[in-house]
């Protein structure tokens, strides 16, 4: 489905994430958004993990790269981050599970890493093998919107998005910022913290979602909390988009074998998207 042109090589899939996220929304539903772990629990496993999410129902995947010093993460991502690390996980695994999973499901694949392995990577050839890959983009959750102009070029340039994460604490001057740079959808941390299955995900998200929207006309989807169909509801009632990633993790971790595991991320993506029908 990527296109070419001559100036720079493949052509990301920004245009089908923002034509998946509107789909949604012209259903009057928000979009269920799934994240896992290239490389877990193996890298052929995490494709086929990728795959099983969408086919129960996930609209987006966002994969991550495995990182060794995952700062928002809780212990959940950390444990698959280790077993993928343990397992030599490179980025080249990131990109080949972001191509088959596309290519296999036609689904906007998005990456959500950290700065650092894209800095020592280097920012052009990153973006340029992510958008051959079929990728939709990145999320970028500590990369600084004041130091991002390298980035967001050759995002652009390669028609991929730059997703930025928002926070409770963030003022809204500064949320305004924020969402100007960015581009795909804007991610809001629903409190703050680590990556993690929470009872509640609580009033701090829907106030932030409000006080995003007042700043752009982007998709604002809500992670970090969501493990369960009646918190994607709850989420789904206020927000473009409902992300879920430990539960996931989790379905996997818990799981007796890779069918097994693969088999409840198909089940829970399926809970998952009933959920977010309902709201």
């Amino acid at each position: 489905m990527s296109g070419t042109d001559g100036n720079t090589g493949h052509t990301g899939n920004l245009e089908l994430l923002g034509t998946t996220l509107a789909a949604a929304k012209a259903e009057d539903r928000a979009a269920l958004i799934a994240y896992l772990p290239a490389g877990f629990p193996t890298v052929e496993g995490g494709i086929e993990a990728v795959k099983a999410a969408v086919a129960g129902g996930a609209d987006v995947v966002e994969v991550g790269l495995p990182h060794s010093d995952p700062v928002l993460d809780g212990p959940v991502i950390q444990t698959a981050d280790d077993i993928a690390l343990r397992g030599g996980v490179r980025i080249a695994d990131v990109m080949r599970t972001v191509r088959e999973a596309y290519e296999a499901t036609g689904a906007p694949i998005l990456v959500m890493t950290y700065w650092n392995p894209i800095d020592r990577y280097g920012i052009e050839r990153f973006t340029a093998e992510l958008a051959a890959a079929g990728g939709a983009g990145c999320i970028l959750p500590d990369l600084p919107v004041q130091e991002s102009a390298v980035w967001r070029e050759n995002a652009e340039k390669h028609g991929l998005a730059t997703v930025f994460v928002v926070a409770p604490s963030s003022r809204d001057e500064r949320l305004a910022t924020i969402t100007a740079a960015g581009s795909g959808f804007v991610y809001a941390a629903s409190l703050m913290g680590v990556t993690g299955t929470r009872a509640s995900v609580g009033d701090q998200a829907q106030n932030l979602v409000a006080r995003t929207r007042a700043t752009t006309s982007l998709p604002v989807c809500v992670g970090l909390g969501v493990s369960n169909a009646a918190q994607a509801a709850e989420v789904a009632g206020f927000a473009d988009g409902v992300i879920v990633g430990s539960a996931f993790v989790k379905a996997i971790l818990d799981a007796p074998d890779a069918a097994a595991g693969t088999a409840a991320v198909k089940a829970l993506a399926g809970e998952l998207a009933e959920g977010v029908r309902k709201r």
